[in-house]
C-alpha cells in the first residue's frame, strides 16, 4: 500500500489562499483515485475532491469553483489548491489512494497524518 504524506496546511485569512501537497511513498500511475478530505472538529471527515487516472475530477458542493485537485504522477504527487478560502474550510485536510478494486469495494487506503488549515474570519 502507498504511504502518504500531506504538507501546506497553516493559518490563512478568509479569502486567501493554500497549497496543499500530498506525496506517495511509490509510483501513483497506477492508483485509480486520489482524493483530498477533511475533518473538522466534532465532525465526520468529509470528501473534499478526486481525481482519477485519467484526470476525472470531482467535487464537494462546498467547494466547487475555489478548489482545484491535480495529481503528477511522474511526482508520485497529489495537489490541492484552495482559493477564496473561508472559515467553514477549517479542518485537517488528508489525502488517500484508492485502486479500482478499493473504489468498487468502497475501501480507503492508509491515512496520513493529515495537514491543518485554518481561516480566520
Amino acid at each position: 500500500q502507498v504511504q502518504l504524506v500531506e504538507s501546506g496546511g497553516g493559518l490563512v485569512q478568509a479569502g486567501g489562499s493554500l497549497r496543499l501537497s500530498c506525496a506517495a511513498s511509490r509510483s501513483i500511475f497506477n492508483i485509480n483515485t486520489m482524493g483530498w478530505y477533511r475533518q473538522a472538529p466534532g465532525k465526520q471527515r468529509e470528501l473534499v475532491a478526486t481525481i482519477t487516472s485519467g484526470g476525472t475530477t470531482n467535487y464537494a458542493d462546498s467547494v466547487k469553483g475555489r478548489f482545484t485537485i491535480s495529481r503528477d504522477n511522474a511526482k508520485n504527487m497529489v495537489y490541492l489548491q484552495m482559493n477564496s478560502l473561508k472559515p467553514e474550510d477549517t479542518a485537517v485536510y488528508y489525502c488517500n489512494a484508492q485502486t479500482l478494486a478499493m473504489v468498487t469495494a468502497r475501501l480507503f487506503g492508509p491515512w496520513g497524518q493529515g495537514t491543518q488549515v485554518t481561516v480566520s474570519s
